[in-house]
């Protein structure tokens, strides 16, 4: 459980720190934000099809349709595997990260990029990105859900370099179509991945991986072997 507090401890310290910023108007951070943001756009201005592969990429990568399919993912898992309380936990994060990213918006209250001539808008509040907090989120649930399963070191790699795949073209997208700052889907990385590795902390933590027998004189040894161990982490 000390883990989990940890990860959310820096979990925390960064959305806030930077939401503190943000709020304040700290002016490094406001012209970093804006310079990569009128540099981007004016790319993206550029090139019709590379903004036609943005807004398709934007539209797949929409929370609700992240959540459905991770949804969908832990009761394949719990109907395939029988591991039933790390689906649980799997679904459970993702609805956790779903909500703090939207609360956290309704905190800072920060306004989308301002661009002369935009190239995409979206609406609601910018800081943290939503896109970013849930694709982390859940690319990340789904890593740790699947690791068990996958157990071939080469599949394990892939799994993870098409999760960071997938976050870092979601970063991108949200930049060069104009609809986020850099800190905003900077820091909705850090939320979404922080978020899960403190659950899952506190989930290991709750339900460990080699559970000693209770020292019960009515249970004897044959009853215990009858009760199945708690699943592994």
């Amino acid at each position: 459980m000390g883990r989990a507090a940890a990860y959310a401890l820096v979990t925390a310290l960064v959305l806030f720190g930077v939401g503190f910023l943000v709020r304040s108007r700290w002016d490094p951070l406001i012209d970093l934000d804006d310079g990569v943001i009128t540099r981007l756009t004016d790319v993206t201005r550029d090139h019709p099809g590379f903004r036609d592969a943005l807004l398709t990429w934007q539209e797949l990568t929409r929370p609700v349709y992240l959540h459905v399919v991770g949804t969908l993912a832990c009761l394949l898992v719990w109907w395939r595997t029988g591991m039933r309380t790390r689906a649980w936990w799997a679904f459970a994060t993702l609805m956790l990260s779903w909500s703090v990213g939207l609360g956290a918006k309704y905190v800072f209250q920060r306004a989308r990029p301002v661009v002369e001539d935009p190239v995409s808008q979206a609406p609601g509040y910018s800081f943290p990105s939503g896109h970013a907090v849930n694709s982390a989120a859940w690319v990340t649930v789904l890593v740790v859900l699947a690791w068990p399963i996958v157990r071939a070191r080469a599949g394990r790699v892939a799994m993870v370099a098409v999760a960071a795949a997938v976050v870092l073209v979601t970063a991108f997208d949200r930049m060069f179509l104009g609809v986020h700052y850099p800190s905003d889907v900077t820091v909705g990385v850090v939320t979404g991945t922080g978020l899960v590795l403190a659950s899952y902390a506190g989930y290991t933590g709750w339900n460990p991986a080699d559970p000693q027998p209770a020292d019960d004189p009515d249970v004897d040894a044959g009853d215990r072997s009858t009760h199945p161990h708690p699943e592994e982490p």
